[in-house]
């Protein structure tokens, strides 16, 4: 199972439509991963509903606070690897620096990844 971390909010100035396709730019790597026969996951497939559930109102408010980065780490515990893309992220290096931390494979873009077992 690889993390597909990669910029949410950084750079956007929480406009939705900046957000929206940084979401897609992961799911568009996750699909990568899976057709090659990895199970990809992204911390936002997972938060974003939950963030809607819980009645947040937006980016950065304290329902983001509470759930968003936090699922990624729970999230990262489970994963094998992560792999990173696109620019500047601090939520996205947090993610690399706890993988690194756990012994776990980090790569740096979709050639680095290793085929499927």
């Amino acid at each position: 199972m690889i993390l597909v971390a990669g910029p949410y909010r950084s750079g956007t100035g929480d406009d939705p439509r900046k957000l929206e396709a940084n979401v897609r730019a992961m799911n568009e790597a996750a699909l990568v991963l899976f057709r090659a026969g990895h199970l990809p996951v992204t911390g936002e497939a997972l938060a974003l509903p939950l963030l809607e559930t819980a009645g947040g109102t937006g980016p950065g408010d304290a329902v983001f606070q509470e759930i968003f980065h936090p699922v990624a780490e729970r999230l990262l515990s489970r994963c094998d690897a992560v792999l990173r893309i696109g620019g500047p992220s601090e939520g996205a290096d947090r993610m690399v620096a706890r993988a690194r931390a756990q012994g776990k494979d980090v790569y740096p873009g979709l050639d680095a990844v290793p085929a499927a077992r």
